[in-house]
């Protein structure tokens, strides 16, 4: 296997081969290319007593998969080298029973849907704090999870599907004012504003 470089070394830049230690039945696999976020979710979920092991890519979190098949996952769905779902596919083929939280920073009922069917558990949306995370990854099987504390507001919602639209559609503006009939003016004008707060 790839030697990469664990959440304790990210900062020292010394490069080890990948494995879990000590508890494997809290090991922990985090595939998430944001690398502050990574590593500051990884130390999180260290101190609540996971077993993590954090990688940025489709290709390693598959390596990971296959070779320690962890008993939970983190995997973000949009990754620079390929979709997250793959990442879910491999674990789902080495350990079925293992519990996978997908997570995105493009939140939205169709990408749900796929993670689930791909064998995710659960679906967070980013960025969400370890205590989500933890509270994801341990779910008792109740068929609702409690209400978020900080629900999304209407105008983040809003502006979470026309960017979802706009990815989907290349980044075309046209196509994307278009598909969800709005004046291209009116869209740019809304593409070029911050996100609204959540």
């Amino acid at each position: 296997m790839d030697t990469i470089k664990t959440t304790d070394e990210l900062l020292t830049g010394d490069s080890i081969k990948l494995t879990f230690t000590g508890d494997v039945t809290r090991s922990l696999l985090i595939v998430d290319d944001d690398a502050p976020f990574r590593t500051r979710l990884a130390r999180a979920m260290e101190k609540r007593g996971f077993n993590v092991v954090a990688v940025d890519s489709v290709q390693l979190g598959i390596e990971v998969a296959q070779e320690s098949a962890p008993a939970f996952a983190v995997v973000d769905l949009r990754l620079g080298d390929g979709n997250g779902l793959d990442v879910v596919a491999a674990l789902r083929d080495a350990r079925p029973d293992a519990r996978i939280v997908m997570m995105t920073g493009y939140g939205n009922i169709a990408t749900a849907v796929a993670a689930v069917k791909a064998g995710a558990v659960d679906y967070l949306p980013k960025p969400a704090d370890a205590d989500a995370v933890e509270a994801a990854l341990l779910a008792d099987g109740r068929p609702l999870p409690q209400p978020p504390e900080n629900p999304m507001s209407a105008d983040r919602v809003r502006w979470e599907h026309i960017q979802r639209v706009f990815e989907q559609c290349d980044r075309n503006v046209s196509e994307t004012a278009r598909r969800l009939k709005m004046h291209r003016r009116t869209l740019q004008r809304i593409l070029n504003k911050h996100a609204p707060r959540a």
